[in-house]
């Protein structure tokens, strides 16, 4: 069965688009613990980001370093916050997040935001995506 992320992949369940090349799709997590906070997943399901091989692994790495830059670039913060947990979905994710003091790299304190604002966070970190 599929993972809930290949079903966003697949255009089954909706989603705040970010960007999205042959091999990997990132989007903004549906509860954020910062606004902007964006998911990187491979399109290919691998449970475990170290099962993936050298040389995807620095693609995927490559691609999460673009899609940082955008946040960056489109969200105010000091710098973009890395984390990969993979608990929650057994499909490799990489959480992007913006980040202004170490406490915002905290999964304990999600939000909801309305979707008019989700999909303003997703325009400006797309026109910032290269």
């Amino acid at each position: 069965m599929a993972t809930i992320f290949t079903r966003i992949i697949n255009g089954e369940i909706p989603c705040y688009k970010i960007a999205e090349d042959d091999e990997f799709f990132a989007f903004l997590d549906i509860n954020p613990v910062q606004k902007g906070h964006t998911l990187v997943v491979p399109k290919e399901e691998v449970s475990y980001i170290f099962d993936i091989n050298d040389d995807k692994l620095g693609r995927y790495m490559a691609f999460a370093k673009r899609v940082a830059a955008a946040i960056k670039t489109a969200v105010p913060c000091i710098k973009v916050g890395i984390a990969v947990v993979g608990l929650e979905v057994p499909h490799s994710h990489i959480h992007l997040i913006p980040l202004n003091e170490v406490n915002d790299l905290n999964f304990e304190h999600k939000m909801t935001l309305p979707k008019e604002e989700m999909q303003q966070i997703a325009e400006n970190i797309v026109k910032n995506f290269k």
